[in-house]
């Protein structure tokens, strides 16, 4: 089977091509485009939608063609499209729904409503040709993003149960956030953590919102106001950025791993899956494989390539397979409020 992925949620417009085998246990990746308008958002501290939309116009059908070309194939080639239908911005959504939706009537090709949250689960399942390591069930994804913080329990691939998300500011949000307070350029996510790499993480002894509660529930506003109330009405020097960056980051990691290793342990897993752009964070990589390597033996951790974590379509491709349900392009509409289970 061969793929065409769209993605188009947020600011990213994106189009890979991805191929199967009948009962591949993962995909194959032949190609994966992505255009952004992030320079613009830069200017302006976060993304207005209507800008986002409107660049993804004039990149949707470019981001397509060049996907095909580096495929070495043709668009008569593709069995199915996949694509994400939500969450997101309802504008930039249109614009690949659309899209989608069209390419199905006109080459009368299958078409598969993706949520968003799914794909950043299945950029695991894109075959890495330096690992030999296969994903298996039950298994436990942490998916950490800008807008979203979930741990998922993966029974199989039909089976998944929402486990517990943010009750407020997601990860990467309060990333943005605190950048704001540091004055740091937008997107601050990896500011903060190059900027951490010359602080002390012990240094500001940041909360830990619900890091010890019952369940599996991420809080990270608190955080941010605790952020808010060392930086207010203050000059801070280089030094002290970058150990509240430092400290701020560990906060955040520290929570993170906490509640994954406990539902890992409570749902007695095989694997753990991570997605999700903060999931790029390289900290966070090693914290994360180092205490699941000390507290969960025999528990495999997979985490994607750097180019796979931020939003693409080979995830939206990939997750198009593994939970395939065959549509008209009549039945397919976008919606931003699109809940994960």
């Amino acid at each position: 089977m061969i793929i065409l992925g769209i993605e188009t949620s947020c600011d990213e417009t994106s189009a890979a091509i991805v191929t199967t085998g009948k009962n591949s246990q993962e995909v194959t990746l032949l190609s994966n485009v992505v255009a952004t308008s992030l320079s613009l958002h830069t200017k302006t501290g976060g993304i207005i939608p209507e800008v986002a939309a409107r660049e993804q116009v004039k990149y949707i059908i470019p981001v397509i063609d060049e996907a095909l070309k580096k495929a070495s194939i043709d668009i008569s080639d593709i069995d199915t499209i996949a694509v994400t239908t939500g969450p997101g911005l309802i504008g930039s959504l249109l614009v690949g729904v659309e899209t989608a939706k069209t390419l199905s009537f006109t080459l009368g090709k299958p078409i598969v409503s993706v949520n968003h949250l799914y794909g950043h689960i299945y950029a695991n399942f894109i075959k890495d040709p330096l690992s030999k390591d296969v994903i298996e069930f039950p298994a436990v994804s942490l998916v950490v993003s800008g807008g979203h913080t979930d741990l998922v329990l993966i029974k199989n691939h039909k089976n998944f149960v929402w486990l517990g998300g943010t009750r407020d500011d997601a990860a990467g949000e309060a990333f943005d956030k605190v950048g704001r307070l540091l004055n740091l350029p937008y997107p601050a996510g990896p500011v903060i953590e190059k900027l951490s790499q010359k602080g002390d993480s012990q240094k500001y002894k940041f909360p830990h919102p619900l890091i010890d509660s019952d369940d599996f529930d991420f809080s990270f506003s608190g955080l941010k106001t605790a952020v808010l109330r060392e930086v207010l009405d203050r000059k801070l020097s280089k030094s002290e950025t970058v150990d509240i960056c430092a400290s701020f980051q560990k906060a955040i990691i520290d929570t993170l791993i906490v509640k994954t290793i406990k539902a890992a342990r409570k749902y007695n897993v095989k694997s753990i899956l991570l997605g999700g752009g903060v999931a790029a964070n390289q900290k966070l990589k090693e914290s994360i494989t180092l205490q699941i390597n000390d507290n969960l033996s025999g528990t495999k951790i997979f985490i994607p390539t750097k180019n796979l974590c931020t939003d693409n379509a080979a995830m939206i491709a990939a997750a198009g397979f593994f939970n395939y349900k065959k549509s008209s392009w009549r039945d397919i509409d976008a919606n931003p409020e699109s809940y994960f289970i």
